[in-house]
């Protein structure tokens, strides 16, 4: 049929995660655009625009109940906000107070949780949107319900227009969400099918540090997709679609769990058998796998059926190989082998895993299928959680403090330099100071960036397009390629929303204007910005380095002595062990990210940077033979464990929890421990005739105790270092 190709462009467009979030926008900028020429109140528009995009700005993603509730919120603080800001605007010295502390208080709201932070994100931003519109009638007392009429006007709009969407259309997100998932598991199972590379002398550094990374985002697709089906679930019973998508996000778990795994040092495997092509079929299946999940994503995003069927001959082939390995009976491989068929094995649970995924309603339900809600229950649990983060230790309150002293200042140099047009100063102060520096300079030259393309850009439009119809379609367009990009590419989200303003002020006036006080007071916001995030109590990530590495390795504790009370009582995925797995991977990829930013502070505050580094590498190892263990978990209890096997594995969490305690507390920490060199050396003898399970467990913790050596090598450096600086 014709239309065949077309409809599948629009299917396509469909599943893409930012188009229907692109497409509301573009309909409220439309409605409210068609609404001021229809009325010839080309008056209201900027107003109208501010508020739908202040409205956008504060959306989350919630059931059409949850968003309903969260609107009503939003506008209330939309209105307090509008209203204080025209009331305090003619006494500048009480505004600026009001100001800093409202900033402050708003900044606090993050402790609860993204949605607050949200929310109270764009409450700020609507709050100088509000100076802007002030200040464009000279601060007049007259009219001063005009304002925070038509930007809560438009933030309403925009607002139901999120509601009935969500009302239609309630599970595309999580759709693509759990697409999401997929596709970055199946990216991770095909970097991690490179540790598998037969070849000697592999730099297997390197390719760890790239899969810890990924597992960063695997991580972070993982606790989005959770939040979105939790927020569908509720404190009810799952409907069918939603169980279906829990059944999914299960089975994701616990492809995770598998593919994070590691049975053997991979270097020593590659020497080992580098002749043979064991290793080469191993890599070929888990490759297939990644690209599988991949497929399943897409299968997901498109709403389309997903078969998997490429494994079969590929789990052959292996399953062949391993064959001929044996039938040669080389005693110096028995041990090794032993390894491989745990490799063995544990990919072709992931077929079977992947094969399910075929039919999502036929698998089992989960035994405990509850997810945790972290999001504050009741105004006592608000107030212990703020009182928690009243403290300069607190990230939360340094940026909170930080964004306060920023503003007052900014309204202080808006003041001396230039008080017409200026409150663009606030709010390039507001969108570039982040939490770290890291973060605040990759904003503050993206935003410099797209702030001269944006004005060069409408210089350009300006002379070619001086029609006002035309110039206000290319508004509509630069506020959707605004809210398109912003998350990902913001040099150009800063371009698009330059030129919506110069566009939408050139229906009511003269645009240029506009152009030289919008790039000095971008560039004085972001100037305050950087000053404030290096001298208001910086938050440098190389001094809280020990802290995020104490976290990954109590956390890795926790996540063993749950695996081992799994081997006791018999596998079972309840919550209790699925939140230890998820803080434990949360924590590598907390380090990750720290090391990441660490990277983009100043010389003196990264030194070490290297010794992180190598922490992250050996803690995503500690970390995959964790998995390993948790992995092979028997449905059946009482695991013919030796007490011996149980005791070590509490030594070994111990000595985890030790030297986390060690670095929290910047104690000395011991290089060498004989007890639990003693302990490797006795997890390594094996019995010939030890049942394959035991002796797994037994293998597995005797990996994790060999690196328990390095890690109080690198714990003593760090803090060595720290003591240094």
């Amino acid at each position: 049929m014709p239309s065949t190709p077309f409809v599948h462009t629009l299917r396509r467009l469909w599943a893409v995660d930012k188009f229907s979030y692109s497409l509301r926008v573009f309909i409220a900028l439309t409605g409210s655009m068609a609404l001021c020429w229809q009325q010839d109140r080309m008056d209201l528009l900027i107003p109208l625009f501010l508020g739908i995009i202040a409205s956008a700005l504060a959306e989350t993603d919630d059931s059409w109940q949850g968003r309903l509730t969260a609107l009503l919120v939003t506008l209330g603080c939309f209105s307090i906000a509008s209203l204080s800001v025209e009331l305090l605007f003619p006494y500048p010295w009480v505004f600026v107070g009001a100001l800093a502390l409202a900033s402050f208080g708003l900044t606090m709201l993050g402790a609860l949780g993204e949605r607050y932070a949200t929310i109270a994100s764009a409450t700020l931003i609507l709050s100088i949107y509000t100076m802007i519109g002030v200040d464009q009638r000279d601060g007049s007392p007259a009219n001063l319900w005009r304002e925070p009429v038509l930007l809560v006007a438009g933030a309403a709009w925009y607002g139901l227009l999120s509601v009935l969407w969500q009302a239609l259309f309630t599970h595309q997100p999580v759709q693509q969400s759990l697409a999401r998932v997929f596709r970055e598991l199946g990216q991770y199972l095909k970097l991690k099918s490179a540790l598998l590379e037969p070849v000697r002398h592999l730099d297997q550094e390197a390719r760890r540090l790239e899969l810890a990374r990924q597992n960063g985002q695997v991580v972070a697709a993982l606790n989005a997709a959770k939040e979105i089906i939790l927020h569908r679930v509720g404190n009810g019973r799952p409907g069918p679609k939603v169980n279906r998508y829990l059944k999914l996000y299960f089975l994701a778990q616990d492809i995770h769990e598998r593919a994070s795994s590691s049975h053997h040092p991979y270097n020593e495997l590659a020497e080992a058998f580098f002749h043979s092509d064991v290793l080469f079929r191993c890599q070929r299946l888990l490759r297939q796998q990644g690209g599988a999940c991949q497929a399943l994503g897409r299968a997901i995003r498109m709403r389309q059926p997903f078969d998997y069927l490429d494994g079969t001959q590929a789990l052959e082939d292996l399953n062949k190989s391993l064959e001929h390995l044996r039938i040669q009976s080389n005693p110096a491989w028995r041990g090794l082998l032993r390894s491989l068929n745990a490799l063995a094995r544990n990919l072709a649970t992931l077929d079977r895993l992947l094969t399910d995924a075929s039919n999502p309603d036929a698998l089992a339900e989960a035994q405990d299928a509850s997810l945790l809600d972290r999001s504050p229950q009741g105004l006592m649990d608000v107030w212990e959680r703020l009182k928690q983060h009243l403290t300069p230790t607190s990230p939360v309150f340094r940026h909170a403090l930080r964004m306060a002293l920023a503003l007052a200042t900014g309204y202080g140099v808006l003041h001396l330099i230039h008080p017409e047009q200026g409150y663009w100063i606030l709010l390039t102060t507001v969108f570039v100071c982040q939490p770290n520096f890291g973060a605040t300079r990759r904003k503050l030259v993206q935003r410099i960036a797209g702030t001269l393309l944006g004005l060069a850009l409408g210089w350009a439009l300006f002379d070619l397009f001086p029609n006002a119809l035309v110039q206000s379609a290319f508004a509509v367009v630069a506020g959707v390629i605004f809210f398109a990009t912003r998350a990902t590419r913001y040099t150009l989200a800063t371009a698009a929303i330059t030129l919506l303003v110069l566009f939408c002020f050139n229906q009511i006036g003269d645009s240029y204007g506009l152009f030289l006080p919008r790039l000095v007071d971008t560039l004085l916001g972001a100037l305050i910005a950087g000053l404030a995030v290096i001298f208001i109590l910086p938050d440098w990530q190389g001094r809280r380095l020990n802290q995020v590495v104490a976290n990954t390795l109590s956390c890795n504790a926790r996540y063993l002595r749950q695996i081992m009370q799994q081997y006791a009582s018999g596998k079972r995925d309840d919550l209790a062990y699925r939140l230890a797995r998820r803080n434990a991977h949360n924590a590598d990829a907390a380090l990750s990210t720290t090391l990441s930013n660490m990277l983009m502070e100043p010389g003196h505050f990264r030194k070490e940077a290297d010794i992180g580094f190598r922490f992250l590498v050996l803690s995503h190892t500690l970390l995959s033979y964790l998995s390993a263990l948790g992995a092979h978990r028997s449905e059946t209890p009482g695991e013919a464990l030796a007490p011996t096997v149980e005791t070590a594995a509490e030594r070994i969490a111990a000595s985890l929890d030790e030297i986390a305690g060690s670095l929290t507390e910047k104690r000395s920490v011991s290089i060498q421990c004989d007890e639990e060199d003693a302990l490797a050396r006795e997890l390594a003898q094996l019995p010939e005739d030890m049942d394959d399970r035991p002796r797994l467990v037994q293998t597995e913790l005797g990996l994790v105790c060999r690196q328990l050596g390095p890690l109080r090598t690198l714990a003593a450096h760090l803090l060595n270092e720290g003591k240094a600086g």
